[in-house]
């Protein structure tokens, strides 16, 4: 069955050009960019600040039985986190970190 998939992957043009200029990690070696850095911190700044603020105003509207509070508050909250998760995966490259593991992968299989 490998040997099946193996050979329908090396028709296509996208694993013969792996073939013909083999990929590596040595992109990950490097030393991070101060644009990478910043990246990846709004990327966790992003986490830290969805879920909890969710959890927040879910708690204040069942205190202030006030249901509009979550209703309004967390898709607003939990969209600013998601906007700034993507500013952060543009600002660190993330499309092009992951089709380097991409290539890698699947030249090792």
């Amino acid at each position: 069955m490998r040997k099946e998939i193996a050979n329908f992957l090396a028709g296509k043009t996208f694993v013969q050009k792996i073939m013909e200029t083999p990929a590596d990690l040595s992109e990950f070696r490097e030393r991070p960019t101060p644009r990478l850095i910043a990246g990846l911190v709004l990327m966790v700044l992003s986490f830290i600040m969805g879920w909890p603020a969710v959890f927040a105003l879910s708690a204040l509207a069942v205190w202030f039985r006030e249901p509009l509070i979550a209703v309004i508050g967390c898709p607003l909250t939990y969209g600013l986190s998601y906007g700034v998760f993507i500013v952060g995966a543009w600002l660190a490259r993330a499309p092009y970190y992951l089709g380097v593991v991409f290539r890698y992968y699947t030249q090792f299989f």
